[in-house]
């Protein structure tokens, strides 16, 4: 009986462990891909139909739309720097990551959050403000 615990633990710790090594990765993807500025990167990552904020416009876009979006947003705005300052989930159970993206001398927070779609983690929303 006490194996059967353990085996049913450690399976459970894999379960866990994958599901936070997929959100993880799924975070790291997003930000070398907007270190680099590539909009097609990113929008790897969107889910079918994504929030987007960029300074205090919120629209909700199709993936292909939001990558337009994106792409004129990096054109305007080149990386300078990313960095993710903060992640984790909320009360609900979604991943999220808060970040900084620096360009020409300004300063944007990024917020994302993340979430469960079958086997992976899409963003579903995603926000530029400029600090």
């Amino acid at each position: 009986m006490k194996s059967l615990k353990y085996i049913l633990l450690f399976c459970l710790s894999l379960v866990f462990f994958s599901e936070t090594h997929a959100q993880k990765e799924t975070i790291d993807d997003v930000k070398n891909a907007i270190k680099s500025g590539s909009s097609k990167e990113v929008s790897k990552h969107f889910d079918a139909n994504v929030d987007v904020t960029i300074d205090s416009d919120i629209q909700t876009y199709s993936k292909i739309q939001a990558e337009y979006v994106f792409k004129d947003f990096f054109k305007n705005n080149p990386p300078t720097s990313f960095t993710i300052v903060h992640q984790g989930s909320s009360k609900g159970g979604l991943p999220y990551a808060i970040g900084q993206y620096i360009s020409n001398g300004q300063t944007f927070r990024v917020w994302m959050r993340i979430k469960s779609s079958g086997e992976r983690y899409l963003i579903n929303e995603i926000s530029f403000i400029k600090e």
